[in-house]
């Protein structure tokens, strides 16, 4: 079959990289978590104390995005590729709600989105790619053949959060998990670089009462359909 780019974006803890890792074996594509790159940053600038609760030093961080290198390494046991920020795999590191309390602040600058969007357009230009993130139908991949926007309620997403952060071992509350999903969904939709919006071609799927199987069933079904109509 064609291979084509599906492009996946959405709002935080829709579940979006659930989704995009899943289509991404079906297919036999390759799969690119464009938020754990942005993840990865906050992490570095945590590490670095270039950002705290009440200090972000913007400058320090965009002189520093020379030294910042990032790949992904598939893990055959996982069944996906996991994040690694100058050789050090990150992948646990960057899931826990104190770099989720910084990511969208570290995504806002235009050097990061610059920096980023060209890798993640280097790792897509063979097409057969599955990228999800906030800006991938409208800023990464325009073009691509095929565009999801992902949605559901505050209240769901922050709960699926809550139950993944506990189940983690994290201390966590489910307010605080809802503020952080609140206040990301307005940094995200906010931003004057590349805010997230629904890119006119895409199609919306609200998961707010889906299960995994169904909206998986539901997607693959229309990727299917795209790709035999190629």
């Amino acid at each position: 079959m064609k291979k084509i780019t599906i492009a996946i974006d959405g709002f935080s803890s829709t579940g979006k990289s659930t989704i995009a890792k899943e289509l991404a074996t079906k297919l036999h594509y390759v799969y690119v978590d464009s938020g754990a790159m942005y993840r990865a940053v906050a992490l570095y600038a945590m590490q670095h104390e270039i950002i705290e609760t009440d200090k972000f030093d913007k400058e320090a961080l965009i002189n520093c995005l020379k030294d910042i290198k990032l790949d992904f390494k598939f893990n055959s046991t996982l069944g996906f590729a996991e994040i690694f920020l100058n050789s050090v795999n990150v992948e646990h590191d960057i899931r826990t709600l104190d770099v989720s309390n910084f990511v969208s602040r570290v995504a806002e600058i235009s050097e990061v989105r610059r920096k980023l969007v060209e890798q993640q357009q280097d790792m897509g230009k063979h097409k057969g790619v599955v990228m999800d993130g906030r800006d991938i139908g409208t800023v990464v991949f325009p073009n691509a053949e095929l565009k999801f926007f992902i949605n559901a309620s505050a209240e769901k997403r922050a709960k699926r959060r809550f139950d993944e952060l506990i189940i983690r071992g994290d201390l966590v509350s489910y307010d605080e998990i809802l503020k952080n999903v609140q206040d990301r969904d307005y940094i995200d939709s906010t931003r004057k670089d590349s805010p997230l919006i629904k890119s006119e071609d895409a199609i919306e799927i609200d998961n707010s009462d889906l299960g995994l199987k169904e909206q998986f069933d539901i997607i693959y079904k229309i990727v299917l359909s795209k790709i035999n109509s190629l």
